[in-house]
């Protein structure tokens, strides 16, 4: 393995120079989307050469969002952003896992919390869309306006359900995203606010078993066959998420420092990671097999 463990100190996980130094032991790459291959203003392309390379030396690559609209609308994002469909076999979404919790609940009556480009994420489901008075649960998929607003802005919106004790599913768990140069704020710190006034939240995808569960069918489909936890490689740029979530699941990570960890890692625009700040943030974490800057080959 070529790993360049001497970089970093003991305690930190190891830089590496590329996906290729340890591909070839993994039949299954499950990659993060945002902050991998893209910052939600133009795809990676080092990132996706890494992901094609690999599908073309027999592993399967399934991407694995937090994104909270189906994955249909997720591949035609994708390829706005300019990234490949030779980079990925396909898709899964937290938005889909939502689905299939909704279609436990038939005829619903479901608060969307959240902006109207998610609204397809209901399509076709037996439910009906109503004012929060009226609402047997919410759905939240993300802030209204991210650009300006903040969890603090929901905090009366939070209190109305709170005190109607509603289910709160959240379509994105992820508590912020990189966007551009920026970090905005997403789905998971309005879940986890409601959850710190005491109200009950349902996670929808990472770093919680149902989306690795539906990304796992999806690759036993695509291969013909089972695949063994030893030879699945997670790929993210979150610890929260990404990172947590493989270990949790019982498989290897790779943790991409330039995404929304970059500031406080000093790896923005891709810079190598200072090394006491990495050993900084794994410190009382599991730590993934090797850390690259930005993913590539």
């Amino acid at each position: 393995m070529a790993e360049t463990g001497t970089r970093t100190p003991l305690h930190a996980p190891p830089l590496v120079e590329g996906l290729s130094a340890f591909a070839g032991d993994y039949d299954l790459i499950l990659c993060d989307v945002w902050g991998v291959l893209h910052n939600g203003v133009a795809a990676f392309p080092a990132a996706c050469e890494a992901l094609t390379k690999v599908r073309a030396g027999g592993s399967t690559v399934v991407l694995v969002s937090n994104a909270p609209r189906p994955n249909r609308f997720i591949m035609g994002m994708l390829d706005g952003l300019g990234v490949p469909r030779t980079a990925y076999d396909a898709i899964v979404t937290s938005g889909d896992v939502t689905r299939d919790m909704l279609e436990a609940r038939p005829g619903a009556r479901v608060y969307h919390l959240g902006p109207a480009r998610d609204v397809g994420t209901f399509d076709g489901l037996d439910l009906t869309l109503t004012g929060l008075g009226e609402a047997d649960l919410v759905v939240c998929t993300g802030l209204l306006d991210d650009d300006v607003e903040t969890p603090e802005d929901y905090a009366d919106a939070l209190a109305a359900m709170k005190a109607r004790e509603l289910p709160f599913i959240c379509a994105n768990p992820d508590l912020v995203v990189e966007r551009g140069d920026k970090l905005i704020f997403c789905a998971g710190a309005i879940a986890q606010a409601y959850e710190q006034i005491g109200g009950k939240a349902f996670w929808c995808g990472k770093p919680y078993r149902p989306i690795y569960d539906t990304a796992f069918a999806r690759a036993e489909v695509i291969r013909g066959e089972a695949v063994e936890r030893a030879r699945v490689l997670g790929i993210g740029d979150a610890l929260r998420t990404d990172i947590a979530g493989a270990n949790d699941a019982g498989f290897d990570s790779l943790f991409i420092s330039g995404g929304i960890h970059a500031q406080e890692l000093k790896s923005i625009d891709g810079a190598v990671p200072d090394t006491e700040s990495l050993a900084d943030l794994f410190t009382g974490h599991a730590h993934p097999r090797g850390v690259m800057p930005r993913l590539a080959w």
